[in-house]
Formats: C-alpha cells, structure tokens, sequence
C-alpha cells in the first residue's frame, strides 16, 4: 500500500520528523535522551521489587516479570495513542505549508516511543534468560510479536490521528478511555486466576479486548515454559492486518481533507 511504501519512499523525511520527535520528549533535560534508557530502567527496578516483595508468595509464578511485560505493551500502546491522536492537529502549520505523505506524522510519534518499547524488550528478555530457565526455547520470540504488536499500534495510531482531524472528541474519548481500558486488560492480573469463578467474564475480556491477546502472546514467549499460545499469536497477525488495512482505508479516503480541516 502506498500509505505504508512511502515511509520508505521518504524515508529520510521520516528520520527527521522522528529525530524531532525523540528529541522533543527530553528536550532541555541534562540527560537528554539518556531518559529514553533510564526511564525504563527505573520503572522495571521499582515493578520488580515492590511487587517482587509484595506478591512474592502469590500464585502468579515469576510475578514480576510477567507484570513487567505487560507493562512494557501497554506503555508503548498507550503513550502511542496519546501522542499519535494529537500529532496531525499540533503539526498544522507544517501540514498546510508543505506537501508531504501525512500519515509520516502519526507513525514518527510510534516511532520515538517504540525506542523506549525495543529497550524494555530487550532487558525483559535478559531477565528472562536469568529468572526463568524454562522459557529459553521461546523467548526469542518476543521479537517478531513485538514486531506485529507495533504494527498493529501503528495502524491503530494512524486510525486515530486521522479520524481526530475531522471530530476532535476522539482525543478526549481516547484520554477517557485509557484509564478503564488499562484496568479491563490483564496486565497486573492473570485471567487463569478467575477462569474458574467468572469464566464467560474471563472469555470476554479476553477475547472482546484487541489488545489482550497481544499483550498474552507476548509475555508468554518471555515468561511462560509452554510459550505463547496458538490463537493468541493468530489473533495478533489477524489484528495488525486489519488495524492497518482499515488505518490506510479510511486515511485514504480523508487526505485531501486533512489540510482543509486544520
């Protein structure tokens, strides 16, 4: 698809808007873009040992690194949102003075924050490696799911950014909606813990939530000895297809409008 080959068509504008991008998150810190590995560093040192310490005796085997991978999704899912809904409105000026591919906008903004996700991935499958033996046949995996996953929030931040140019509520529903989103998926807790109790509640946040299976079929490559799971890895190719097939329709049929509407 056009909207995807000219990401690398303009490949060296993408860079740039992607340097702006990573540099504006740090800008005027004295470390600078340093904070990009340190911020992950902090929040996986105070994951693992407050609730290292905390759920120790639970029933969640290796608590702290299964919750450390499901963080690391959802903060690059939902910091991606955020900041690719708003992306095409802040560049206005830009957008109307130059004729360029838009959509180059919304993916710089996945761009930088999938600098911060590649780091986290990277020491949760060290700490893999080191806590959890029986996952080493599988961990590599974390790779390419991460690969799909951030396809499938690259779609997803295209989708969002454009349909904010017509209706600026999305931001705002986006916003809203995060913080329940957040809590209705499984990151801090194991839905195998109430699959006994509640099990049509279990099957429907499983599978009525996109972004459940991702976040399963990723952490159990890293955490689980069996691996991820079948459907979950066949419900994040479904996922990231049509996030982006459905993202590239609907900007297609809006980008001429686009300049019109800012």
């Amino acid at each position: 698809m056009t909207v995807y080959a000219d990401v690398y068509r303009y490949r060296e504008l993408f860079g740039n808007l992607f340097r702006r991008d990573f540099q504006a998150k740090y800008k005027g810190s004295a470390l600078g873009i340093l904070w990009s590995l340190l911020n992950p560093l902090i929040l996986l040192g105070v994951y693992f040992l407050v609730f290292g310490l905390l759920i120790k005796n639970g029933t969640t085997r290796h608590y702290p690194i299964y919750l450390l991978a499901g963080l690391a999704c959802w903060i690059f899912f939902s910091v991606s949102l955020q900041s690719a809904a708003r992306s095409m409105v802040d560049s206005a000026d830009l957008i109307k003075k130059v004729k360029f591919p838009r959509q180059l906008v919304a993916f710089s903004m996945v761009a930088a924050q999938a600098v911060t996700f590649v780091v986290m991935t990277a020491i949760l499958i060290v700490l893999s490696l080191i806590f959890i033996p029986e996952a080493r046949s599988t961990v590599w995996l974390a790779v390419p799911l991460g690969v799909l996953f951030a396809g499938f929030v690259a779609g997803f931040a295209l989708l969002l950014a454009t349909l904010n140019v017509l209706y600026r509520d999305v931001e705002h529903i986006l916003t809203a909606a995060l913080l329940p989103w957040f809590f209705l998926t499984p990151v801090i807790w194991d839905p195998s813990r109430f699959a006994g109790s509640h099990p049509k509640l279990v099957e429907l946040l499983r599978w009525g939530n996109p972004v459940t299976p991702p976040i399963m079929a990723f952490r159990d490559a890293l955490w689980s000895a069996h691996g991820p799971r079948a459907a979950d890895v066949v419900y994040l190719v479904v996922a990231c297809v049509v996030a982006l097939v459905l993202a590239a329709w609907v900007f297609r049929r809006v980008d001429d409008q686009i300049a019109v509407e800012l």
